[in-house]
């Protein structure tokens, strides 16, 4: 039984025994910094039923908890705020279990399985900031969700067909002269986007001439001579014309070639990708049985609609008049065809918040469809990333690419800690895979540290500093106490608990307490679907060990008791951050 179990068991009878009430749900939470104590139980409920105030109802359920509690030390209380505080032998033997315990924080296999989509890249541009956002949520709630028990299926649907893409094979048609990443030195996926800019610029040049012969800028747009060309190779594409599938496909290669190369300098990996090249067509057969629950019905133009007012939304076009499909139709089939692969119990699609909407009415017809999937769809929407310079805009090529920012955070890495120099004697290789380790633990706990549902901006100087709240300081503690348990195998010390007669200091009983929350954060993380909550335990768990650094001696301590506790407690605070940051794929260098 955890220590949270006991104490809400022990105040259960405390207040029948005194009030001769039953409460059915006992709820603790951590006390505030500023009050002694480390569980808070809140009276103010109770006052109605004890006809009590809630102070005194405090005071007679703290001398109850003293005096018959095994694991209560003594409470105080603050207006209608009963907080306890924990003996020693209780803190000793809480931390016990944590040391023998190597899965600490981990919990077993719970026979359920999850999905969680992610990336979602477009083949007419590499990967940019937003996406790293996109990335690092769905491989950090990846992880989590493993820690919490499921089995994690995790797969990337590629946007490999449509206008987009052919506006970057129109233009590299007409501008790109045989040019290849081999013969420019261009990374594949960095190629495509240059081409789709170049249509971009192009398209409105073309609109600008045909305003300035008279015509309105909404016209000149539908009329530009490119767009209709555009729109032409899709027609193309879509036929199966041999010329336009052989240049969609050698565009298509050099992209995924890119995104790879991305893929690994990020740490991000996939179980399955699906194309949307090989799911566009898929949903129709799904509209034809809707059509004949009544779940669908038509119009006189043919068109398949879906009336979902009582929803709270309204009428969606799920099938065009002519036939053709709408990303509507798309993601019914896409989702049937994830269901029957692998049969998960969840499904999880990471994307941005512009999507909203869509979500909220695929997963309406799921229901009205009665798919057995469909109660367990969710939609993780995310905020945007702005920089200090405002949007960004992939046409205008105004992005920041994932490539160059992690390239930009890297040297901005070797600067900092070349500045401490601390690495002297580093061999170069190691050096570099320091200010990697540093830059990705920067970045990628900059944006996640976030709440997923909020808009963020996105500051790179700040997220690297080695103080404060980022990355590298939570890093920077991890290498500190793998300094100290080096120094202490050196020294021949035994890492054991010890005696149970060992009077705690104050900054170690913070420290277990902070150790102990951690199972409850990793699956708060998980019900909630947010890495963040992960992020700041990991902060808030480097910062209440550096507290305790300052406070305390471990080696210098004339008992040997404290520096074999000690350096036992440094210990499992490593491991501890060291999943914590692994369940937000942030590695931890060994020295730095």
């Amino acid at each position: 039984m955890t220590i949270e179990a006991i104490l809400k068991a022990d105040i259960q009878k405390a207040i029948q025994k005194n009030f001769d009430i039953t409460v059915e749900d006992i709820l603790l939470q951590p006390t505030k910094k500023e009050f002694e104590g480390f569980y808070t139980f809140v009276t103010f409920p109770l006052t109605k039923a004890t006809r009590r105030a809630p102070a005194e109802i405090g005071q007679i359920i703290g001398a109850e908890l003293e005096a018959s509690s095994s694991v209560v030390d003594r409470c105080n209380v603050v207006q209608g705020f009963l907080n306890i505080g924990l003996r020693d032998t209780t803190w000793l033997e809480l931390f016990g279990g944590i040391f023998s315990d190597a899965d600490f924080g981990i919990a077993p296999a719970n026979g359920k399985s999850v999905m969680v989509e992610f990336s979602s890249p477009n083949t007419n541009k590499p990967l940019h900031l937003g996406h790293l956002r996109n990335n690092f949520l769905g491989d950090s709630l990846s992880r989590i969700l493993k820690a919490n028990g499921y089995d994690v299926v995790k797969t990337c649907l590629v946007n490999d067909r449509g206008i987009h893409i052919c506006k970057s094979m129109l233009a590299y048609r007409e501008l790109g002269d045989g040019e290849t990443p081999e013969s420019s030195g261009i990374k594949g996926d960095h190629l495509a986007g240059k081409y789709y800019v170049k249509f971009d610029i192009e398209f409105k040049k073309q609109i600008a001439e045909l305003v300035e012969k008279g015509m309105s800028p909404e016209e000149a747009a539908k009329k530009a001579p490119w767009i209709l060309e555009a729109q032409q190779l899709l027609l193309l594409w879509e036929k199966g014309d041999a010329e336009t599938v052989a240049l969609w496909q050698k565009m298509n290669n050099w992209v995924y070639a890119g995104f790879n190369q991305t893929y690994k300098q990020i740490g991000v990996g996939f179980d399955k990708t699906y194309y949307e090249s090989n799911t566009y067509l898929l949903g129709k057969d799904i509209i034809e049985e809707g059509l004949q629950k009544g779940v669908f019905y038509k119009k006189e133009d043919n068109s398949v609609w879906i009336d979902l007012t009582a929803e709270g939304l309204d009428e969606k076009l799920v099938l065009r008049g002519d036939g053709t499909s709408v990303y509507i139709t798309q993601d019914l089939g896409t989702t049937e065809l994830k269901f029957g692969d692998f049969h998960n119990d969840r499904y999880l699609w990471v994307v941005g918040n512009e999507q909203d909407y869509h979500f909220n009415v695929l997963f309406a017809i799921l229901k009205r469809l009665e798919r057995p999937y469909a109660s367990g769809c969710y939609h993780i929407s995310y905020g945007m990333v702005d920089l200090p310079s405002g949007k960004m805009k992939s046409r205008e090529g105004t992005v920041v690419d994932a490539d160059d920012l992690v390239s930009q955070m890297t040297q901005t890495a070797a600067d900092r800690t070349q500045e401490l120099g601390k690495i002297d004697d580093f061999e170069k290789e190691e050096a570099t895979q320091l200010y990697h380790t540093l830059a990705m633990g920067a970045l990628k706990y900059f944006l996640l540290k976030v709440d997923p549902k909020k808009r963020m901006l996105f500051n790179p100087e700040e997220s690297i500093d080695f103080q404060g709240h980022t990355g590298p300081f939570i890093q920077y503690t991890y290498t500190r106490i793998r300094s100290i348990i080096r120094k202490a195998e050196q020294s021949g010390i035994n890492i054991q608990l010890p005696a149970s007669g060992y009077q705690l200091h104050q900054a170690e009983r913070e420290l277990i307490f902070t150790l102990s929350q951690f199972p409850l954060r990793v699956l708060a993380a998980g019900n909630e679907f947010a890495p963040s909550v992960v992020s700041f335990y990991a902060y808030e768990l480097a910062k209440v060990y550096n507290q305790f650094y300052a406070e305390v001696s471990i080696f210098a301590d004339p008992d040997p008791e404290a520096v074999k506790f000690r350096v036992a407690l440094s210990k499992v605070v490593a491991e501890t951050i060291h999943k914590a940051l692994g369940l937000l794929g942030i590695n931890v260098p060994e020295r730095m």
